[in-house]
């Protein structure tokens, strides 16, 4: 089978390269070509284009490079096109993948969706455009189920593919030492997200408190698509180490974090790591997300527990006190040992590792079904 991907941002190229191992064991003449990242690369096929070049968070920030946006639309349809695969299978990143859905779909190309657009935080009635232009969707929270079956569309809950990626990974026992850490210091770990505009916004603010903490080592995880000076324009002479590729040793020897809100603050709680998260965006894109978004919180550990676990602090919050006083509390003491045991639950209800293999083993099915 032919199969091309679309990934459009750091996350769903870890996931997709997971799915393509997945797929690779279910069928042992699989060929790929996609949009997304380092990871898939690694897994073989073809890459037509970097992740880097195309992520643009926010309301203004797509106004903005709309010209770019409309650009990567036509390059990835010619590229699809072209191909000529017997599936599309796309990996979260709605704004761009939902438009490639619709020209799949016009093309006769059978669609699959890996990891559901959050269409219950806002403007839920896309929900009918995809019933009409993907095939089989595949979710990996397990209250989408319910969701999408109040709009009358079956879906499949598959398990969370993190899982997938911790339970697969192995501590490098040299990563310390690799990287100039001392034991006699804790680690904080630094995740400022992946795209240009979160990097730019949050790590001036991440960086900010690290004079108040001279007893502690902060290690930034940093973005595969960006270079050693491009960090250090934001470091300048702080002490602040550079992981690049290694995020996951990263946290398995972290204290405690500062994340950007998004996929990273699930990954950090799987490795039990007590965390703040942060976010800013643009002025017009957060007065715009007020309006729309019907969540009570931002952070994925918040949402599946349906509560508070962690802090989140946005916009005019996210600022140099505030993540001081937060992180302060996580280091040691009654905060740290309650997020502990609400990690503990976390991992209770996400359950085990496999969203890899039963997502390409029902993709798997349902191409033969159709054959």
């Amino acid at each position: 089978m032919r199969y091309y991907l679309v990934a459009g941002e750091a996350s769903g190229d870890l996931h997709g390269a997971n799915l393509m191992k997945a797929l690779k064991a279910q069928d042992p003449h699989a060929e790929f070509r996609y949009f997304g990242g380092d990871k898939m690369r690694a897994e073989g096929g073809m890459l037509a284009k970097h992740y880097a070049d195309m992520a643009f968070m926010g309301f203004t920030e797509v106004l903005l490079n709309l010209r770019t946006i409309l650009r990567n639309l036509k390059t990835c349809k010619d590229d699809i096109q072209a191909y000529a695969p017997d599936v599309l299978i796309l990996i979260d990143f709605p704004g761009f993948n939902l438009k490639i859905a619709g020209f799949g779909k016009e093309s006769g190309i059978k669609v699959c969706y890996y990891i559901s657009p959050k269409v219950w935080a806002w403007n839920q009635k896309r929900v009918i455009k995809i019933k009409k232009v993907v095939d089989r969707m595949f979710c990996i929270l397990p209250f989408e189920v319910g969701f999408y079956k109040e709009w009358g569309m079956k879906v499949d809950y598959v398990g969370n593919p993190l899982l997938d990626e911790k339970a697969s990974f192995v501590p490098d026992p040299a990563f310390c030492d690799q990287q100039g850490l001392s034991s006699a210091h804790q680690i904080i770990a630094l995740l400022p997200g992946s795209r240009k505009q979160e990097i730019e916004r949050l790590l001036p603010a991440m960086l900010s408190v690290t004079e108040q903490f001279p007893d502690q080592q902060f290690v930034i995880a940093a973005a595969p698509g960006f270079p050693v000076v491009y960090y250090q324009q934001f470091i300048g002479a702080k002490n602040v180490k550079l992981v690049f590729g290694k995020t996951y040793d990263l946290l398995n020897v972290a204290t405690a974090a500062i994340v950007a809100s998004g996929t990273a603050t699930l990954e950090t709680a799987l490795f039990h790591v007590p965390q703040v998260v942060v976010y800013k965006g643009g002025a017009i894109s957060i007065a715009i997300a007020r309006m729309l978004v019907k969540i009570r919180f931002i952070s994925l550990v918040n949402l599946i527990m349906d509560k508070e676990v962690v802090v989140e602090l946005i916009q005019q919050d996210c600022n140099t006190l505030n993540i001081t006083d937060n992180l302060s509390r996580l280091i040691e003491g009654p905060w740290r040992e309650v997020m502990l045991e609400n990690y503990a639950d976390l991992s209770v209800v996400m359950g085990e590792p496999g969203a890899s293999a039963r997502t390409a083993s029902l993709i798997s099915d349902y191409l033969k079904s159709q054959s």
